[in-house]
């Protein structure tokens, strides 16, 4: 296991791009909503294993005083092109009784398992004799040997049990080691927004794991691979054309990827409110230049965090604020997933990172970020 390629490219806002007006919390991540932890395990191998995990804990859950055993969760499926484990209980039930774990699509079932021995071996959790494992995936296929199923159980629990509050790695660390996005490197990206909610100031997170086809635009202007890099893109998102019999080869139909985005807020929701929201995260996958294509998995998730004994939840007219919170928030952490990821050398061929100077120029011109 390697560190490298990192993550270590400026984001959006090193670069001058700011997405909307509201302001971020510390870290500009999902952590800053109170009780919420990221952990990573990469995988780099050479160019034959670019994959991992990437675990988003929220402290709220688990056994003991002020703990709980789920909390309301929301979900929205923009395009059903994927294997999120545990998506029908949640769906009835509107709850989440453990972490979100992502990782590679022929991975995540063996990190399902992982989960649950992860939560059975917590205090309290003795006579449990069932659990709903949460974990969304994408398809790092391209980059890497996906058929070797090289995520164990131990890769699974150091993400989890590695998990931290504050600053977050971004772009090829865990879950987005290998993944592929809008013409270009893919990776995890994260962001947040703090906003007044009916008196109250209220903190909203998102975490993604892009890989997913389109023409990356930033700040409304088309930013297509092809014409940054100076070529035609060297690879699509995802599963490539020969494992999806409906897309012939050679015939330029964008191939199967996905998106997985994960929301956090403190905010006073029951999970049909949170559905909505997670419902505006999957739209902000337009703003950056989605196309959505038939293959895709694009899956919205929305939790709170906030004291169960706030029984007055957040009336319908109010959300409008969350709405805006979460689509710019969404829009800045898929922005940052695949500006901050590296040109990365794969097992099956190569995905470049974005040219910092070649999209800064582009944006100049069209007037859409100052001259210096």
């Amino acid at each position: 296991m390697s560190a490298r390629p990192t993550g270590a490219r400026p984001g959006p806002r090193e670069l001058g791009v700011v997405v909307g007006d509201l302001p971020t919390g510390p870290a500009n991540a999902i952590t800053d909503v109170a009780g919420v932890r990221v952990g990573h395990t990469t995988l780099h191998e050479g160019e034959r294993l670019h994959t991992g995990v990437t675990a988003v804990v929220p402290d709220a859950l688990g056994a003991g005083p002020g703990r709980r055993r789920s909390l309301p969760c929301g979900l929205f499926v923009g395009n059903g092109f994927g294997k999120l484990v545990g998506a029908t209980q949640l769906e009835q039930l509107g709850t989440i009784e453990t972490p979100v774990v992502l990782t590679a699509t022929l991975s995540a079932f063996r990190a399902a398992d992982a989960l649950v021995t992860h939560v059975l071996a917590l205090p309290g959790y003795e006579e449990v004799r069932s659990l709903n494992p949460l974990v969304g995936e994408t398809n790092d296929g391209y980059l890497s040997d996906i058929r070797a199923r090289p995520i164990t159980e131990d890769h699974v629990l150091a993400a989890l049990d590695g998990a931290t509050a504050g600053p977050v790695a971004q772009g090829c660390v865990g879950a987005g080691a290998g993944t592929s996005a809008l013409g270009y490197k893919g990776g995890i990206g994260t962001s947040s927004r703090r906003v007044e909610v009916a008196g109250a100031t209220r903190t909203v997170g998102a975490l993604v794991q892009s890989n997913f086809s389109g023409t990356l635009t930033v700040q409304g202007v088309p930013m297509p691979a092809a014409d940054l890099l100076g070529t035609p893109s060297i690879s699509s998102a995802g599963p490539r054309a020969e494992e999806i019999d409906e897309v012939p080869k050679g015939s330029g139909v964008p191939e199967g990827n996905s998106c997985m985005i994960v929301v956090a807020t403190d905010a006073p929701l029951d999970a049909r409110r949170l559905e909505r929201v997670a419902r505006r995260a999957v739209f902000a996958m337009g703003r950056v230049g989605s196309d959505f294509s038939h293959g895709s998995g694009d899956y919205g998730l929305a939790f709170t965090t906030a004291d169960p004994a706030d029984r007055l939840l957040l009336p319908d007219d109010a959300l409008n604020p969350l709405f805006a919170a979460t689509m710019d928030a969404v829009e800045e952490a898929l922005l940052a997933s695949v500006l901050t990821a590296v040109t990365t050398v794969g097992h099956r061929g190569t995905e470049h990172g974005v040219p910092h100077d070649a999209l800064l120029a582009r944006l100049r011109a069209a007037g859409a970020l100052p001259g210096r």
